[in-house]
């Protein structure tokens, strides 16, 4: 009897040795098939993965993580961020599909938590800290919609330390990347630092988002809408570019940026510039911190970035100001011009 399998996903991908390879998942976003189409093996994964869903009642973390990729809150993030958490929710999967919710409110699940993401920490801190991450947003989303009564991931701490403390910006490196880099790149980089936006962000930006004086967009990873006044030097800049595309940003070409390619791009341009500790990452960091610099409040900085007002200030208290030798120096002017006799 032949079994009639419904809704699998087909992906192709091109593998790093340029071979193409064809894998099979049991929906879309479903764990992938093991065997051939056609094989009993084949069948036997899809008819188990089905089942493992049919089992999903409403008393699992399996049921739980379908509804959450059922939800707005899922569904309007970027295609990229979707993919991402994808990879983290089919871990969560394996290991805790059949948890039921009912046992999440017991003292010991958080510890039964942790000691799974200490176990994901042997291979990689940084992905452990991400699939927690993911693990407790589904679950504060659980909560917050009364699918749950506790969260017990809440304040999980991270294993991995970012040692990009002091990779910010300076001026010299700003001006040596300018002298050295094609003319086509510098407008990404002066869109980065006085916008502070993401790169996949400014990749996407289109003209029509900029009226002369203000750029306005939505952020593709938060669904955040900001409107940046735009300053001086960015809008000479932006008025004196050829309008090529629709999209702001171009290659020499005029035609727009994949995001590898002005990867490649980028890196290149760098290291002609003798810039190699820098990421185009770090300019959004950069920005932060010279807006502060320039004595902008937190709630000022988050309307231009973008950022949770929590985010800024954790930006500015533990990984760029902290280094910053501009704030001492504003500081002490600061403090003269309080202290200044009258005369």
């Amino acid at each position: 009897m032949r079994v009639e399998l419904k809704g699998i996903n087909k992906k192709t991908v091109k593998l790093a040795s340029g071979t193409v390879a064809t894998y099979y998942y049991a929906w879309k976003g479903g764990p992938r098939l093991s065997g051939k189409p056609g094989s009993p093996e084949f069948t036997a994964s899809y008819l188990d993965a089905v089942s493992r869903k049919t089992r999903a009642a409403d008393n699992s973390i399996l049921w739980l993580l379908d509804r959450y990729q059922q939800s707005s809150d899922f569904i309007d993030k970027a295609k990229r961020t979707r993919a991402d958490y994808l990879k983290q929710i089919h871990k969560i999967e394996s290991e805790f599909g059949d948890f039921p919710l009912t046992a999440l409110a017991d003292r010991r699940t958080r510890g039964e938590f942790l000691a799974w993401r200490d176990r994901l920490a042997i291979k990689s801190r940084r992905q452990a800290d991400y699939a927690f991450q993911v693990l407790a947003l589904v679950m504060a989303w659980g909560k917050e919609r009364g699918h749950i009564a506790v969260n017990p991931c809440e304040r999980g701490g991270r294993l991995y330390q970012s040692k990009r403390a002091d990779q910010v910006w300076s001026d010299a490196d700003e001006a040596a990347f300018l002298a050295a880099a094609p003319g086509h790149l510098h407008l990404p980089l002066l869109l980065a630092l006085w916008t502070g936006q993401r790169q996949g962000d400014l990749l996407r930006l289109p003209w029509s988002a900029y009226d002369g004086a203000r750029i306005r967009l939505k952020q593709g990873k938060t669904g955040v809408r900001i409107v940046i006044p735009v300053g001086a030097p960015l809008k000479a800049a932006l008025d004196a570019t050829p309008r090529r595309s629709p999209l702001i940003l171009t290659n020499m070409d005029g035609v727009p940026w994949t995001s590898d390619g002005f990867r490649s791009s980028w890196r290149k341009a760098c290291i002609k510039a003798g810039i190699v500790d820098l990421t185009f990452h770090d300019l959004r960091g950069t920005a932060v911190t010279r807006l502060a610099v320039a004595g902008a409040s937190v709630p000022e900085i988050a309307a231009i970035t973008g950022h949770s007002l929590r985010d800024v200030s954790a930006i500015l208290d533990s990984h760029y100001l902290s280094r910053d030798p501009a704030l001492g120096e504003a500081a002490i002017r600061k403090l003269e011009t309080r202290t200044k006799a009258p005369e």
